[in-house]
């Protein structure tokens, strides 16, 4: 006969585990001997070691007793089921630990990794890191709404990354961003954008130009997050808007005529 410690010890369990599978009524407790001590038999034992090896398996301890009483069928249905939520739990766990991965990663985070491409390119092409921030900021919700878009969305952007004049465009944005709303640099910018936004709507279509089909509240939060990095493209949207453009996250045609009179 055992005591508890020599059970514990013999089935490679610690005493506050035996006293936890008593506690579940997993492993029935004997009576005290005259001694005043619990004496544990070998069936004990036996019966431990299946807890033990169950429990390390990943067997909730809820389950452990089914297992413990069911015949040979109802024992491999019954693991057969486990095995499957085990797996689950791994396939989730590794998605836990890509995402983990991903916290050092920035803009990995929570954007696609084409996405990310995307703003290392502009990185490499030497635009201005606020300008990435917003289209990174931009980018963000846009692929958490449609997310089955943004590869066509990319390969968009890619091509428009290739014309020296959209290049260009960023670069002097970038150099923008420090000046005053009155700086008549602005007005130079915003003559080669709506130049070049006018060429790609009339070669291209103006749904090449913008075909985002963003709900009004998104677009006026998306603005917001540009015009807190970049102040002065309020400015530029307004003389956009002059040259027959409006908006900034949603562009649309207007007529110039009727903006420069406020209607």
């Amino acid at each position: 006969m055992l005591t508890i410690g020599e059970l514990a010890s013999y089935a490679g369990v610690t005493v506050r585990a035996v006293r936890h599978y008593h506690a579940k009524g997993l492993l029935p407790e004997p009576e005290r001997d005259h001694s005043g001590y619990r004496r544990y038999d070998a069936t004990a034992m036996v019966e431990l070691i299946k807890i033990r090896t169950l429990a390390e398996a990943g067997v909730p301890l809820a389950r452990v007793r089914e297992l413990l009483q069911a015949d040979e069928e109802e024992f491999a249905a019954a693991v057969a089921d486990i095995d499957k939520r085990l797996r689950a739990e791994i396939w989730q766990r590794q998605r836990h630990r890509e995402r983990i991965a991903r916290l050092a990663s920035g803009d990995n985070l929570v954007l696609p990794p084409v996405v990310v491409e995307y703003l290392d390119r502009l990185r490499a092409l030497g635009v201005d890191e606020r300008i990435v921030q917003v289209e990174r900021d931009g980018w963000i919700p846009l692929a958490a709404r449609s997310p089955e878009r943004v590869p066509e969305w990319m390969a968009r952007k890619r091509e428009q990354l290739a014309d020296p004049q959209l290049v260009d465009f960023y670069l002097t944005l970038g150099q923008a961003l420090d000046r005053a709303d009155d700086d008549p640099r602005l007005v130079e910018l915003a003559d080669k954008l709506a130049a070049y936004i006018t060429r790609m709507a009339d070669e291209r279509g103006e749904n090449y130009v913008d075909d985002t089909d963003i709900e009004p509240p998104l677009v006026k939060l998306m603005d917001t997050l540009a015009f807190d990095t970049a102040p002065p493209a309020r400015r530029l949207i307004e003389l956009l808007k002059e040259r027959g453009w409006a908006g900034w996250t949603e562009l649309k045609r207007v007529d110039p005529a009727s903006a420069a009179a406020g209607t």
